[in-house]
């Protein structure tokens, strides 16, 4: 029995340990500087604690090697001075030198991670956090869309960052550090990638029942992409296709704005939506199928979130579907 509950506990142990490890949200592969600090002063501390717990460790061990068979006896030698310099040294000395530099290292890590002032950017983006979904709008731009934020390669971003209900917290691990998102109160972070890719954001503060299902996505784009992405979003979407009226009929557009059509503000935007990823702030994919389950039964894949199931036709569904899926 013995055996197997320490079999258990390594399994147990080794599975907690693989599952840090994917690509995802890998905090140790960063794709910023700032987000590069972070990694190298992680590093810094984690190797510099492993020295430390492997040296008393040793001297422990030795110490109980030395007065093994011995320990019912002791042994008064007096005060001795090499005894007491090495007390001196060991307890005192060094660690205030490594904490100390430990110190002096992390404030140069501060600048890197601090807080952006608007002329640190040149663009911004503000992101509000809804129960559970996020709300993205590029005032410049005039764009509106939800849980995907794409950004240009090698342009420093300000992300101002807002919530509209409880507390959330915004974080891409390889970019940068992640801030809370109080009521009342705005955050800013700077995202500014090295090379195009996908990076994935999570809340990462407990919000509710669906926290877990909260995520988002920052694509980074070179800047030739990122303009002709610019570009799609500003279109103004099709409001004469007869999914766009089964859209008006079945209710949706009292939650969804879709640009020319409706003016929701308690679902995400959905002028676009056909051009995303994923659906439900990541939950499922941006697929016809999934889509289809999603409308007619929002509870069952994202339970609790404020989506009702809509009593539409099969003829309504496929309309709507379609019509979803050409907002490009």
């Amino acid at each position: 029995m013995r055996r197997v509950a320490v079999a258990g506990g390594l399994a147990g142990v080794c599975m907690l340990v693989l599952s840090g490890c994917s690509d995802d949200q890998n905090t140790l592969a960063p794709h910023s500087s700032a987000a590069r600090s972070i990694t190298t002063l992680w590093w810094v501390m984690f190797i510099g604690s492993t020295i430390v717990v492997m040296v008393v460790t040793l001297l422990v061990v030795l110490a109980v090697l030395k007065r093994r068979g011995r320990l019912d006896r002791v042994e008064s030698r007096g005060e001795s001075p090499g005894a007491r310099n090495v007390v001196l040294i060991s307890g005192a000395l060094v660690p205030a030198v490594v904490l100390t530099a430990l110190f002096i290292y992390v404030l140069t890590t501060v600048p890197a991670t601090a807080e952006p002032k608007p002329k640190d950017a040149k663009m911004e983006i503000d992101v509000t956090g809804k129960q559970w979904f996020w709300a993205v709008r590029y005032p410049a731009q005039r764009i509106k869309t939800a849980n995907e934020i794409h950004i240009p390669v090698g342009v420093p971003v300000r992300i101002r960052a807002h919530t509209d209900d409880v507390i959330h917290s915004f974080w891409v691990p390889e970019l940068n550090r992640k801030i809370d998102m109080i009521p009342g109160y705005d955050n800013s972070v700077l995202l500014e990638a090295d090379r195009a890719g996908v990076y994935r954001g999570q809340c990462a503060e407990f919000c509710g029942l669906q926290h877990a299902n909260m995520a988002f996505y920052v694509v980074a784009q070179p800047r030739a992409a990122f303009n002709r992405w610019v570009a799609r979003e500003q279109r103004p979407a099709d409001t004469t296709a007869a999914g766009a009226k089964v859209f008006t009929q079945v209710g949706c557009g009292g939650c969804h704005t879709i640009s020319g059509l409706s003016n929701g503000t308690i679902g995400p935007d959905l002028t676009h939506v056909g051009g995303r990823m994923t659906l439900a702030a990541g939950t499922i994919p941006n697929a016809k199928g999934w889509l289809g389950g999603w409308i007619l039964d929002p509870q069952h894949i994202k339970p609790g979130n404020k989506m009702p199931a809509l009593p539409v036709s099969g003829s309504q569904l496929q309309q709507l579907l379609s019509y979803l899926e050409s907002l490009k």
